[in-house]
């Protein structure tokens, strides 16, 4: 492992993507609430938070951290699921890789509790989306700096109806 201890302490931020394609009638049933093993999203969302939390036991090198949050949300796309994860903690190492394996182990439960119906997902499109804290500061990858633009361009009056929000689904 890297020796962190001459660096300072700051709040880092950490956001990470991952889709899970499939058939339409699978989204469907996700959607419905359909599957035998339980309510998909939300046992993804549980598994993704316990992945954080445990990266240090999964990647040989990364340090254990006191994650001070994880979130993992959910939107509907076209064909399929996008997971979005973020990681935060107030330390001397960054959370990219808590962020990234909780969409990562998120997508997995997705896959593994859908499996009886569609052997065709995929899990794609894992990667990192955005970075706070450090001595490297912010960063934010072209795929984030586009969505940006998108999503500034829809709330100035452009719209698409290919995308269903759901956050917290379940939720009211």
């Amino acid at each position: 492992m890297v020796d962190t201890s001459d660096k300072d302490s700051t709040t880092r931020i950490a956001k990470a993507t991952a889709k899970v394609l499939m058939k339409p009638e699978t989204l469907q049933q996700i959607k419905d609430n359909g599957f035998k093993k339980g309510d998909v999203l939300s046992v993804a969302r549980i598994a993704g938070i316990m992945a954080a939390k445990q990266t240090h036991h999964l990647i040989p090198m990364c340090h254990s951290l006191n994650l001070s949050k994880v979130s993992v949300d959910f939107e509907f796309i076209e064909n399929g699921v996008q997971i979005t994860t973020l990681a935060k903690l107030n330390a001397q190492t960054g959370v990219e890789m808590e962020a990234l394996t909780a969409a990562s182990i998120a997508a997995l439960t997705i896959y593994d509790m859908c499996k009886a119906v569609d052997r065709f997902m995929q899990v794609t499109e894992v990667q990192l989306l955005e970075k706070q804290g450090g001595k490297s500061g912010h960063w934010i990858s072209d795929t984030q700096q586009s969505k940006r633009t998108s999503d500034t361009q829809q709330s100035s009056g452009r719209t698409s109806d290919t995308q269903q929000s759901t956050r917290n689904p379940g939720k009211s």
